[in-house]
């Protein structure tokens, strides 16, 4: 039975061919997968939404997330707990969530993995209600990306020098954020330039460091690194390189079902899949298992250890 997609292609992800064309390109190779594909293109955040709702309307048995990250996790949140399959085209800059699915990163492969691929249910992580598939995070990378956007819309940086001139902008600030975490009800407080909370666990070590080996664990990952300087904080990652990030003091990790932030500040931006969000404490993240469908990967598919 031939399998029935809406692809959505968000115009600001894409490789930097023509939009139109691209969208053609999709389509036809759709087809020769043996699938019924239609190609929308969507541009900006309010069109997207446009977009998914109606996908979503014509029941198609997947909605393909044609972009990045951000892209991905709007339609997981329209999609959680529902009966239509998420698939993912991987035309974004990090392609987190599509290397950690194990989906090839080359086009022609990641459509034949969509049109054919089998359907599997994976977590999704919330705060305050609002779903992410990677990661949420306080602190120095709110900040990092929030000042990162500044410069990009009001410098015309590019995206990697804006990210470079922020993370020393940050670095020289260095902003502490004073809380208490929660973690499945024990109690601590804490004084840290972040916090990251992962859906299920990621590798903090090594070459492989910010990947996750499954997605169906059912549980968050905790990170906190408390009390560093600039210097600590630029030795850990060099631990983390060398495998060793686990025994230093002033890491610590854990993994939990919920977790709850409080803080004295009325708001705190925070960064769920790279989006900045201002949200009023306490910050109450919990981990929904199996919530979303997904048209999966395989451990032995092309790009799978990029």
């Amino acid at each position: 039975m031939r399998r029935s997609a809406v692809v959505i292609l968000n115009a600001a992800s894409g490789p930097g061919s023509n939009d139109a064309t691209l969208a053609d390109r999709i389509a036809t190779l759709f087809e020769a997968a043996g699938a019924d594909a239609s190609v929308v293109l969507a541009h900006g955040g309010a069109e997207l939404s446009t977009r998914i709702d109606e996908a979503i309307a014509r029941r198609p048995d997947v909605i393909v997330a044609g972009g990045g990250d951000g892209t991905v996790s709007s339609l997981a949140a329209a999609l959680a707990d529902g009966t239509i399959a998420l698939g993912v085209l991987p035309l974004g800059t990090l392609n987190h969530f599509a290397k950690d699915l194990r989906l090839p990163l080359e086009l022609e492969a990641a459509v034949e993995r969509v049109a054919r691929g089998a359907i599997e249910r994976v977590d999704i992580g919330e705060v305050n209600g609002r779903v992410f598939i990677n990661n949420s995070s306080l602190g120095l990378y709110p900040a990092i990306v929030r000042d990162r956007e500044l410069q990009r819309k009001r410098l015309g940086r590019g995206k990697w020098p804006a990210l470079a001139w922020a993370s020393l902008s940050a670095l020289r600030r260095f902003p502490f954020l004073s809380a208490r975490l929660s973690v499945d009800g024990v109690e601590r407080r804490l004084r840290t330039p972040f916090v990251f909370i992962g859906n299920n666990e990621y590798l903090m070590e090594g070459f492989a460091i910010g990947e996750r080996d499954r997605l169906d664990d059912g549980r968050l990952s905790v990170y906190v690194v408390q009390r560093a300087s600039r210097a600590s904080l630029l030795l850990l990652a060099l631990r983390a390189l060398v495998g060793r990030l686990k025994q230093a003091r002033d890491f610590e990790a854990m993994l939990a079902g919920e977790i709850v932030v409080e803080s004295r500040h009325r708001r705190l931006r925070v960064a769920t899949d790279g989006e900045i969000t201002l949200m009023a404490p306490p910050l109450r993240y919990r981990i929904r298992p199996k919530a979303l469908l997904v048209v999966a990967g395989a451990r032995d598919d092309p790009g799978s250890d990029v």
